[in-house]
């Protein structure tokens, strides 16, 4: 009985244990970063202080193992806090336009990355514990002290595996030559990168999801030149994507890491490019999903969520050897019912349009999530919220007796409702957080869903609990039709709705869904989740079906 009872004490000393310590280390680094003086912020360098490496690292000025100081952002070079200043004397950062030393290899010596092989004789770098080896940070070759030559000094640099996603600073200054010579010829300019050379501008959203952006902001900094790398919190999409007027017609890509409404931003600046005569300009965009649902990005292949789990070259190889596929926009307009001086509110729809229970859903997630924004950046909370609010719906049934309150018509024809609690028009194939609603259970026929051949599917679901049992798979959507036009009349009191997750309030008014263009996206077959396995044909479908439609029906 003594040693049950000693054992119990041990383990419950245990468990405050592993509960304190994250705590009071959190508590240190709190009282150590508001003690930390200002970091000199001079000089091209993008610093960026860390309260702790997450390897050995070492200073590149006084060549000392620190433990918390700053790192640049661009080319990674590391440093104590003294040494900052120092370090902005010494050594330059990424040159993103000019190189007054040609097109030569530029190396950093020092904290090479883990599991790095020399470039000369093959084996491990950086296994030392020092300042020791050398990294480019252009093609990210790596070469030990002794390895390095002379001739690796002075020879150009070829930007390594990334090169057809990288713009050259070379390129860039010649681009600069030719707007001082009034001419504009980018073509000419671009045949010495080769054919296979396709740009890629990475727009980050750094309040999207589990705030991975900052984190990813830096990775493709180093990686490729940061002049491509845009903070969204910082610079608007439009005015990112003037880079493209830069390159040659039709070669540029754009990651977007975020969640779904940060690629409907981005893609409504795509649109207004088309719309001011730079259609030649516009790029293909592939998505980096750091959001809550991710349901456009799951449709494109790129998986229900980034967790930081793939390294960010492989995203970049992704991106490579992706497919360039269309995806349908809508234009959502609702005008209010009688007599109103404000203009209809218009909306650019992507993934699908809702009333009811999971509008209702999101409209109380977005509610609380604007009062205290710094509790809802975990993607596992945000999926928490959810399942509380639609339990609580299941109990309240606030969306009751839809089908007397509006009145639906697809393509003109009125279509008779049953007793719903909801009504989901969708463009693309997965739904709340990864589940396919028009498919269901699939044990029932049905047409073929697609994301580019101008149609909408519609279904209704009878409340929260349907939507539930249809995410696993124990129940079908009430399947109401397809159609190119989609018209649905509030007659009486106030409804949820939502635009790709988008949620408001809505009184009585007429909701008319029609197509509005073509976005040029990246699918990616290699990222599947388990429900792909059901659709695997539908969308080697839509490859094909892409594959033989031209870029000029955009």
């Amino acid at each position: 009985m003594e040693v049950a009872e000693e054992k119990g004490w041990s383990l419950a000393a245990w468990t405050v244990c592993a509960v304190l310590l994250p705590v009071l280390l959190t508590l240190w680094c709190s009282v150590r970063r508001s003690q930390r003086r200002n970091i000199p912020r001079t000089g091209k360098h993008g610093w960026q202080d860390t309260d702790l490496f997450g390897k050995p690292t070492y200073c590149s000025v006084c060549g000392q193992h620190i433990l918390h100081g700053v790192y640049c952002r661009s080319c990674g070079l590391c440093a104590d806090e003294a040494c900052v200043r120092r370090a902005n004397r010494r050594f330059p950062c990424k040159e993103i336009i000019l190189w007054a030393e040609g097109r030569g290899h530029h190396w950093v010596r020092g904290n090479v990355p883990l599991c790095s092989l020399c470039s000369v004789c093959g084996q491990q770098c950086g296994c030392q514990p020092k300042l020791c080896d050398y990294r480019c940070i252009w093609c990210q070759r790596t070469v030990h002290d002794d390895c390095m030559q002379n001739n690796l000094k002075i020879e150009d640099c070829d930007f390594g595996e990334f090169k057809n996603l990288i713009i050259p600073p070379s390129y860039l200054s010649a681009v600069t030559q030719l707007k001082k010579g009034k001419t504009t010829d980018y073509e000419k300019l671009a045949s010495s990168m080769g054919k296979q050379w396709t740009p890629l501008i990475v727009l980050a959203n750094t309040r999207s999801g589990n705030n991975m952006g900052e984190a990813l902001l830096s990775e493709f900094k180093g990686l490729l030149n940061p002049i491509q790398v845009f903070d969204l919190s910082k610079v608007s999409p439009f005015k990112a994507l003037q880079l493209c007027t830069l390159l040659p017609d039709k070669s540029a890509k754009v990651l977007v890491c975020g969640g779904d409404g940060t690629v409907g931003w981005v893609l409504d600046a795509v649109d207004e490019m088309k719309i001011k005569g730079l259609e030649g300009c516009v790029p293909q965009v592939a998505v980096l999903p750091l959001g809550t649902g991710n349901d456009l990005a799951n449709t494109l292949g790129w998986g229900a969520g980034y967790a930081g789990d793939v390294p960010v070259e492989q995203i970049l190889r992704n991106i490579m050897d992706a497919d360039g596929i269309k995806l349908d926009r809508w234009k959502v307009q609702v005008t209010n019912k009688g007599y109103s001086l404000r203009k209809p509110k218009v909306l650019s729809m992507n993934n699908y349009f809702s009333v009811g229970p999971d509008a209702l859903m999101a409209l109380n997630f977005h509610t609380h999530r604007e009062k205290t924004p710094s509790l809802f950046s975990s993607r596992l909370v945000n999926k928490a919220v959810y399942l509380f609010y639609g339990t609580k719906d299941c109990l309240v049934q606030e969306c009751k007796d839809l089908n007397k309150k509006v009145e639906l018509e697809l393509d003109g024809e009125r279509i008779d409702l049953p007793n719903l609690e909801g009504i989901v028009v969708l463009n693309i194939g997965y739904w709340g957080g990864g589940c396919r609603l028009w498919e269901g259970m699939g044990d029932e026929p049905y047409p073929l869903s697609r994301h580019d051949d101008g149609l909408l599917e519609v279904v209704g679901v009878y409340g929260s609990f349907h939507c539930a049992q249809i995410q696993v798979k124990l129940a079908n959507p009430v399947r109401l039709g397809q159609a190119h036009t989609v018209r649905l009349l509030l007659k009486s009191s106030k409804m949820p709705m939502q635009v790709d997750g988008e949620p408001w309030a809505q009184g009585p008014c007429t909701v008319t869904i029609t197509h509005k263009t073509h976005a040029l996206m990246l699918y990616h077959s290699g990222e599947q989740t388990d429900d792909d396995d059901d659709a695997s044909s539908g969308s080697d479908h839509e490859k094909q079906g892409d594959n033989e439609q031209s870029d000029e029906d955009i």
